[in-house]
């Protein structure tokens, strides 16, 4: 059975922003506000983040202070960053994150953090 990836926010503040084109693009600029809308249909569309390694975006696994969280390109050094709902979230015997069996996530922000 198909089931889609579940996608949600930590906060209805976070819905609100993330959910108005409006809003993103206020907070964001037009580029990163677009993208981040492509990003977000995505993951509507996913069964999994496994869907989403083959995607726009270079998902990638995150490290240090940010291990356990995945994150999209956005636009300039913008990124999506978006964490797995489970806790601890499922890894593989390697002790990476296993994108298969990761089926809900949060979104956690739209940052730069190279800054």
């Amino acid at each position: 059975m198909y089931v889609n990836l579940k996608v949600d926010f930590l906060t209805a503040k976070d819905k609100e922003l993330f959910e108005s084109a409006r809003q993103l693009t206020k907070a964001y600029g037009t580029p990163a506000a677009k993208r981040v809308g492509q990003r977000l249909d995505d993951l509507d569309a996913a069964q999994s983040m496994e869907d989403m390694r083959h995607l726009p975006g270079h998902w990638e696994e995150l490290k240090n202070e940010r291990l356990g969280e995945f994150s999209a390109r956005l636009h300039g050094g913008l990124r999506l960053i978006v964490k797995p709902q489970k806790q601890p979230p499922p890894v593989k015997p390697d002790g990476g994150l296993d994108w298969r069996a990761i089926d809900s996530i949060y979104i956690v922000e739209v940052v730069d953090y190279h800054e």
